[in-house]
């Protein structure tokens, strides 16, 4: 069978218009003769009635104590109410569908409610239906456990859901629609004149995706990944083919360059602190002291920059007060700066070339950016900015990579 996976997403299917879109997605994909398999997310967002920011909302104004177990059964309900409608959407069209949840439809999970892990796929009972020339409609972001119960995937499910389908079905590709039309080389509401591109490798679309680019969830490229299924990422509301995301350029497998382009993108991430611990003389232990106690107090940490006299690291606004009053109470005097955004430039083709850093660090300078930080991979260069930097950092970076269009 030439199986296809569409992935919709709420926005997608909120209004009657944006459902014609989707209905119409659906039968291009069968008069190409695919074997059809749709997950679709809970449609709108906050404040529509359906949406599971909504849900969450009446609960919290209702007792607000619900066990995770509970809530993962509450924030399940978005996704079958869109299954179900679009299933009676496409039987008034004559196409012949039918609905499983995620646990139906094979996704196994761990008992993690809430941010649940997928530990092993069986789409027996999907396979089934689509030799019975059935769209298969399944309700992402939810599977369950080996005993049966109801779990979810975590913000962004709903990609991770159809890629895992995907590798488990062997599906030639992936669809994820939703409302831009593929992925830009940045944020159209910072870059005006950013430029969709036509094919990204998996690599620089993950990291993309890791450092603020949010049309795609980094847990759905990675299992796309790993099983070397390609993923479109397009637009729900126009025919275009969008940006293929896929492997490196084979003909060049040691550089990972698409079509000998040094940078992809610019990404960027907001609200985050930069905390730097200077060691006590006399005191070998700093690191571990202090990456212990992140960790024992779940605060997560990123752009890590160590050295013999300090550690200099980030944590997200929510969580730095607590982060420094922990370091505190083990002797240390941290010093930090709040309201910082990490700029991420990102590209497959720049590893081995010279000079990326010397035009970032130019293009930065002669807006009066102050580099707070910085660090590199074979595939991003991340600098840490002042938030208020954050806008002119990427424009300037888009520029001068010439990424305009």
């Amino acid at each position: 069978m030439r199986i296809l996976v569409q992935k919709f997403g709420g926005t997608s299917l909120s209004t009657a218009q944006a459902r014609d879109h989707v209905i119409r997605h659906i039968q291009d994909a069968l008069e190409e003769q695919y074997k059809l398999v749709v997950v679709v997310s809970a449609m709108g967002r906050k404040g529509e009635p359906y949406a599971t920011d909504t849900l969450l909302d009446l609960v919290r104004k209702n007792g607000n104590g619900l066990p995770l177990r509970e809530l993962d059964m509450l924030m399940g309900c978005g996704e079958l109410i869109s299954a179900v409608l679009l299933c009676s959407l496409l039987q008034e069209k004559g196409i012949r569908s039918t609905v499983l949840t995620g646990g139906q439809a094979g996704l196994i999970t761990n008992d993690a409610h809430g941010n649940a892990q997928i530990v092993a796929m069986q789409p027996e009972r999907i396979l089934a239906h689509l030799e019975q020339d059935q769209v298969v409609i399944v309700t992402g972001f939810q599977g369950k456990t080996a005993e049966g119960e109801l779990t979810t995937l975590g913000r962004g499910g709903s990609d991770t859901s159809a890629t895992a389908l995907g590798a488990a079905l062997k599906a030639e590709i992936v669809d994820i629609f939703t409302d831009v039309n593929g992925i830009l080389t940045a944020d159209p509401r910072i870059v005006e004149d950013a430029k969709p591109l036509e094919r990204v490798s998996f690599t620089e679309i993950c990291n993309m995706a890791h450092n603020g680019a949010k049309v795609i969830h980094p847990r759905a490229v990675e299992v796309a990944m790993q099983a070397n299924i390609p993923i479109r990422v397009r637009s729900t509301f126009t025919k275009d083919p969008g940006t293929l995301v896929t492997a490196a350029d084979p003909a060049s497998p040691e550089t990972g360059r698409v079509k000998d382009r040094f940078v992809t993108g610019i990404a960027h991430f907001p609200n985050i602190t930069q905390i730097q611990v200077s060691a006590v003389e006399g005191q070998f232990d700093l690191q571990l002291r202090v990456f212990k106690t992140m960790a024992q107090h779940q605060i997560s940490v990123d752009f890590i920059n160590v050295n013999p006299s300090g550690v200099i690291y980030t944590v997200f606004d929510h969580e730095a007060e607590r982060a420094v009053k922990l370091l505190e109470a083990q002797g240390y005097e941290p010093k930090f700066a709040k309201g910082c955004a990490k700029v991420s430039v990102i590209g497959g083709g720049m590893n081995g070339v010279p000079g990326i850093m010397a035009h970032i660090v130019e293009a930065l300078t002669m807006e009066d950016i102050r580099i707070l930080q910085s660090a590199d991979s074979n595939t991003t260069i991340w600098v840490l900015v002042q938030g208020e930097d954050m806008i002119s950092s990427v424009r300037a970076l888009h520029r001068r990579f010439h990424l305009f269009k």
